[in-house]
């Protein structure tokens, strides 16, 4: 079985203030940088198999792969554009208390039914979904000698994740996926099995509870 490790990035200053990012080109924070740090140190210690490193285009992800794979191996990155996260359109740059109060109808929807939503001038999750599990697909199947680091979003990751579970997309928010998780999948050439969800103990050295999942 090929093992994949499907890993959300680090932690930005927009994921404290509780921000929406999505395509916007957020730079990690201190505390990032440190937690993709301490990711590469636990990839590290699970010796992988002749490793590939992909990551979403955007910089947080990017510079989370690129720290973690100086820990690992010293490889350089892949990028997977259909990793990237998921454009919230007119959200993107808002705070999470600035939605609230523009679209209440849609932002109420967004937390009870996320499965129906099109953000407006953005992309649905039936969107994300589409074009993030092909890929995860078509990787596994195509580098099935090699353990799988990728590096993405709390979005797509959620998605993957709910995708791989056959749920549909509406359990979206009962999947935790906090800065610098580490999930881990197995493929066995026809299915996915995930063995691991949101681990975060990698980060308890210097933790503090600061791992927001926004």
């Amino acid at each position: 079985m090929g093992r994949i490790f499907l890993v959300r990035h680090g932690q930005t200053t927009w994921n404290k203030e509780e921000v929406f990012r999505g395509t916007l080109d957020i730079p990690l924070n201190d505390f990032g940088r440190k937690q993709a740090q301490e990711v590469g140190n636990k990839l590290k210690s699970l010796s992988l198999n002749d490793p590939l490193l992909i990551s979403s285009p955007l910089g947080r992800a990017l510079e989370t792969a690129e720290i973690a794979g100086k820990a690992i191996f010293g490889k350089q990155v892949s990028i997977e554009q259909n990793f990237t996260d998921i454009n919230f359109g007119e959200w993107q740059g808002k705070a999470k208390t600035e939605i609230e109060k523009l679209y209440p109808g849609l932002y109420r929807k967004w937390l009870t039914d996320p499965a129906t939503i099109i953000f407006p001038g953005g992309e649905s999750l039936e969107k994300v979904a589409a074009r993030a599990k092909g890929t995860l697909y078509r990787l596994a199947r195509d580098c099935k000698d090699h353990d799988l680091v990728i590096v993405s979003h709390r979005v797509v990751n959620k998605v993957l994740l709910c995708c791989l579970l056959g749920a549909g997309l509406n359990p979206f928010w009962k999947i935790k996926q906090d800065t610098a998780c580490i999930n881990i999948l197995e493929y066995d050439g026809l299915s996915f099995f995930i063995c691991v969800l949101n681990d975060t103990c990698h980060l308890l050295p210097f933790e503090q509870g600061d791992t927001t999942d926004f």
